[in-house]
C-alpha cells in the first residue's frame, strides 16, 4: 500500500518531462528517490479516473519507455 500524503505537503518540485524516455523502472526508481510518494505506470491509451492526488506522478508507457509524465 501507498503511503498517504501528509496533508499540507508539497509534491516535489520536479518536471515531469525528466522521466520521458526513460525505461519505466528507471523512471520509477529516480522518482521515488526524489521524494514522489505515489508512482503510477500506465500503458498507452489506459482509461483511468482523473482525480488529482497530491505527491503521485504517473508516467505512460509505450515499447518500454516513458512517452509522459504528468503530477496528480
Amino acid at each position: 500500500m501507498s503511503p498517504i500524503p501528509t496533508p499540507g505537503s508539497r509534491p516535489p518540485d520536479d518536471p515531469g518531462k525528466a522521466y520521458v524516455g526513460l525505461p519505466p523502472d528507471e523512471a520509477e526508481r529516480r522518482a521515488r528517490e526524489r521524494g514522489w510518494t505515489t508512482v503510477r505506470s500506465l500503458p498507452e491509451g489506459a482509461v483511468i479516473t482523473m482525480e488529482y492526488v497530491e505527491g503521485r506522478l504517473n508516467f505512460t508507457v509505450a515499447d518500454g519507455r516513458v512517452t509522459r509524465s504528468w503530477q496528480g
